[in-house]
């Protein structure tokens, strides 16, 4: 039997990252083989993984990665059983890195077609293969529950807790690092104030409609006169879609101007919105 050392025993403890007594196990399996040691240390975490497969996963982290250059924004939702894990730097480099790889990759329509993929940040290992090796070291159930992949240029931003994030479609001047500081703003501004559409066109006629009875009602207990209340209504209507439209809303940075005229001052046109909340 091959003498496992405590230099090679340190050496794939750095490796995996998993605890000292696993790694000597995992040695000891494998006659002193590091690469040996690795995939059965790999092995033994998939099935691990099985047993605990019905855990809850209650919290998690979204992800973003966008390229105005390229055409191409993506978003992410990873879950995870504790907020801990969640908030760790190696759970939030590898939501970061599924973004990236869906994203510049070519592409996938399920979590498990994408989780085949090479890594963008590790090619030589498929995101799966990495899932597997942050699970022996968390020893947590992960669950890449939604993804997300608009191949046109967009500008992203995620919350810092990762709780919250969204994707604007964009249009118009998408080069150079400003309009992609821009488009980063309107997204930002969507997290922070959850528009209920792009503009006043794309909302439901039917909420606009009731919008509009429960002014006039409003209107004529005032004691307004017929006569005037439908131009007294279109500007309260105003009122109602800044509020709820993005375009129409005070941009978030800046009060003084609605997103709309954020966007126009930058040669953006805010085309789609996508607004996520960990789920």
């Amino acid at each position: 039997m091959a003498e496992i050392t405590a230099a090679a025993v340190m050496a794939l403890r750095e490796k995996t990252g998993l605890p000292m007594m696993e790694c000597k196990k995992a040695l000891a399996e494998c006659g002193g083989n590091t690469d040996e040691a690795v995939e059965w240390l790999r092995k033994q975490g998939i099935k691990t993984q099985a047993l605990r497969a019905d855990r809850e996963t209650t919290t998690g982290r979204l992800a973003v990665y966008t390229d105005l250059a390229k055409g191409v924004g993506t978003m992410i939702e990873l879950k995870c059983e504790s907020a801990p894990v969640a908030n760790s730097p190696d759970f939030k480099d590898f939501c970061n890195d599924i973004a990236k790889t869906l994203a510049l990759g070519p592409g996938a329509k399920t979590a498990e077609e994408l989780l085949a993929q090479k890594s963008a940040a590790h090619p030589d290992k498929t995101l799966g293969e990495l899932k597997d090796d942050l699970f022996n070291r968390m020893r947590e159930v992960f669950d890449l529950s939604r993804i997300l992949r608009i191949d046109a240029p967009c500008g992203g931003y995620a919350h810092h807790d990762g709780s919250k994030a969204a994707l604007v479609e964009v249009a118009g001047n998408v080069t150079g690092p400003e309009a992609a500081e821009a488009a980063k703003g309107v997204a930002m501004h969507v997290v922070a104030l959850a528009p209920q559409a792009v503009c006043k066109e794309e909302l439901d006629p039917a909420v606009v409609e009731k919008e509009r009875e429960i002014l006039s009602e409003a209107a004529r207990k005032e004691g307004k006169p017929e006569n005037i209340i439908a131009k007294m209504i279109e500007g309260r209507l105003r009122n109602f879609f800044s509020q709820c439209v993005l375009l129409e809303q005070p941009f978030v940075k800046d009060d003084k101007q609605s997103v709309g005229q954020f966007a126009k001052s930058a040669g953006l046109e805010v085309k789609k919105m996508e607004n996520w909340k960990l789920a």
